[in-house]
Order: structure tokens, then C-alpha cells, then sequence
């Protein structure tokens, strides 16, 4: 059964504007108005958007979901691919965040050692090109 815009947009649990985005971005197709002006949505379009909210969650951007939509579910090997590339840029994001986690970290420790001098050592090591890392 068709729905309108709203209704399909409570089905999907996204916002109209959501809907109206992935349309202008070729995610989604825009039906022609029907007689009495409204666009009525085929009902795989619920899944369609589901499919893009769900790879969103999985760190898929719009572009790398467009891509496995063009594949329509076939070409397994290209879509394992690029979820094996997505994983490798995965895990270097982990990486660095690790290694950033670990910055901060020395950072809180400075300050906690340093806590006599009147000044906040965190502000001054990001102020200036002092060595942040040790």
C-alpha cells in the first residue's frame, strides 16, 4: 500500500526533512504526484531508508551507501570490499583516537602534578609548540 510522505516517515522513524534529503541527494527516488497532489511512496521504500539509517549506524558514509545500493544485492565480493576497507579505516580511526586519548591523558597528569605553580599547565602545552606528547 502507497503513503504519503509522513506516513512513510513515522514507518521508517526518520523526519520528512530526512526523506526530502535523501531525494535530493539521489538516495532515495521521488515519486510523481498522484491526482490529488500528494507523492505517494511505494511501500520498499521503508526499507530502503532503514537500509541507510542502519549502515549509517555501521560507519558507512551517504557516498559508501550509495555505492552498496547500486550493487542491489548482488556483487558480494565488491560490497565485501568495501566493508573490509571500511574496517581498516576503522581501526586506524582507533588508533588514533587511542593515541590521542593518550596525549590527553599525560595532559591531566601534568596538570595534576603541576598543580603548585598558579598556572594550568593543560592551557599552556596547547597554547604553545611545547612538546604535548610526553
Amino acid at each position: 500500500m502507497q503513503m504519503t510522505i509522513g506516513k512513510l516517515a513515522k514507518q521508517a522513524e526518520v523526519t520528512i526533512e530526512t526523506i526530502r534529503y535523501y531525494q535530493r541527494i539521489g538516495m532515495l527516488n521521488e515519486p510523481a504526484k498522484a491526482q490529488g497532489s500528494y507523492r505517494l511512496y511505494p511501500p520498499d521504500a521503508i526499507g530502503r531508508i532503514r537500509f541507510v539509517k542502519r549502515a549509517q549506524q555501521a560507519g558507512f558514509t551517504l557516498k559508501e551507501i550509495a555505492e552498496l545500493l547500486s550493487f542491489d544485492g548482488t556483487h558480494c565480493s565488491d560490497v565485501q570490499k568495501i566493508t573490509e576497507q571500511k574496517c581498516r579505516q576503522i581501526e586506524t580511526q582507533i588508533k588514533d583516537l587511542t593515541a590521542l586519548r593518550t596525549v590527553l591523558v599525560s595532559l591531566v597528569n601534568r596538570c595534576q602534578t603541576d598543580a603548585s605553580t598558579g598556572r594550568c599547565t593543560l592551557i599552556d602545552a596547547l597554547s604553545n609548540e611545547m612538546d604535548i606528547k610526553s
